[in-house]
């Protein structure tokens, strides 16, 4: 998969490193020269150019990227490359850095973002779920706020154990991927039980999740 960064600082760099590590290939774009340091990820390919002149990114070639990553500290121009990755380049995947919360409103698909990571919304989930038991935390939000990621940890006290995954009533547009069990990742098959300190984790609409919570009786 061919991926484009906008944005090298030390977020741009650390996603270019995982995923060069996951044998992707990777193009860091910088505007700044002085963040222009290729020994920095040495498999990526490095382009000084302002991410937000659609020129720069013909020719950069980013039309040939199945990912854009705007990664950038400034969220005015996580927009406008977001926007112009998707307008002009049609590329089929584009995550946006959110750096204020108070403008997460603004990273839809109205300005070309197919996934918001908003870093102070994910490290206070990451909060909640670590200590939350019994309670829904939202831990992600996927296509445009279509769906949700959210996490729910069953209390040592719960009617749910021993009762097979298939006994769940869950509500339309909802679906339970993953349970986490110790350093067990177990993927539910119908008649797998469940265990008090599971971490259950469901895709769904933001309309389903009181309907989990209900369906699991909390």
């Amino acid at each position: 998969m061919r991926v484009a960064i906008a944005g090298a600082g030390a977020v741009g760099r650390s996603i270019a490193l995982e995923l060069v590590e996951s044998k992707h290939q990777v193009m860091l774009i910088e505007r700044e020269l002085s963040q222009i340091e290729p020994e920095a990820v040495e498999q990526a390919e490095w382009v000084h150019a302002d991410a937000c002149e659609l020129a720069s990114l013909e020719e950069a070639g980013l039309e040939s990227c199945d990912v854009v990553i705007a990664a950038t500290g400034d969220d005015k121009v996580n927009l406008v490359v977001s926007l112009l990755a998707k307008t002009e380049f049609a590329v089929r995947r584009v995550v946006a850095r959110v750096n204020d919360p108070r403008n997460e409103w603004l990273f839809d698909e109205n300005w070309g973002v197919d996934v918001a990571v908003s870093t102070p919304r994910l490290l206070a989930a990451l909060v909640e779920e670590a200590v939350a038991v019994g309670d829904l935390v939202r831990l992600l939000t996927f296509r445009q706020g279509q769906a949700n990621l959210v996490e729910i940890t069953l209390p040592a006290e719960t009617d749910l154990a021993g009762r097979p995954v298939r006994s769940l009533r869950l509500p339309t547009d909802s679906a339970l991927v993953v349970i986490l069990r110790g350093g067990r990742v177990i993927v539910p098959q119908p008649d797998d039980g469940l265990e008090p300190g599971d971490e259950l984790l469901f895709v769904a609409t933001s309309a389903a999740e009181e309907d989990i919570r209900a369906a699991l009786g909390f």
